[in-house]
């Protein structure tokens, strides 16, 4: 069974409690977790942010699939050995289209048998999914003043 239980891109509200069902298993010690959510601030805008629309590319699920693998596999490689197996879940989401300020705009739960791995797995996937998952933004001001952000969500 593969270590990648979800990695999709919808236009649809995320669940954190699917997440959290998709990676538990009786030899998950720790279940770490990522709420990314759309704020009213940011230091690139002039005033109260409204919204932010997410546009992405159409390979965008295989990419964020395969950035779930790696970090599994990647994962699952540090493991101490002593402590028998380990098996690592992952279940990681975005959302596409508008979100309001509050809106989940990734989602991400990462299961392993100790709670380093999990914190430090679950990090790892934010970390790249900001990197290399082919996801740009539109940032809504109140004022309706827009600018695009690059790579990464």
């Amino acid at each position: 069974m593969s270590a990648v239980r979800i990695a999709r891109v919808i236009d649809a509200p995320l669940d954190l409690a699917a997440h959290i069902a998709a990676v538990t298993h009786p030899g998950a010690g720790a279940i770490a977790t990522f709420l990314g959510t759309v704020r009213h601030a940011d230091p690139d805008a002039s005033g109260e942010v409204v919204a932010l629309e997410y546009t992405a590319h159409p390979d965008v699920e295989a990419v964020l699939h395969r950035i779930a693998s790696e970090v599994a596999a990647e994962t699952t490689a540090a493991l101490p050995v002593e402590d028998g197996p380990d098996e690592v879940r992952i279940a990681v989401s975005h959302r596409y289209g508008r979100l309001a300020v509050g809106d989940a705009a990734v989602v991400i739960a990462v299961s392993t048998g100790h709670r380093a791995a999990a914190f430090q797995a679950c990090r790892e996937v934010i970390e790249r999914i900001k990197d290399e998952l082919p996801v740009w933004k539109r940032q809504v001001e109140a004022d309706g003043t827009t600018a695009w952000k690059g790579l990464g969500g």
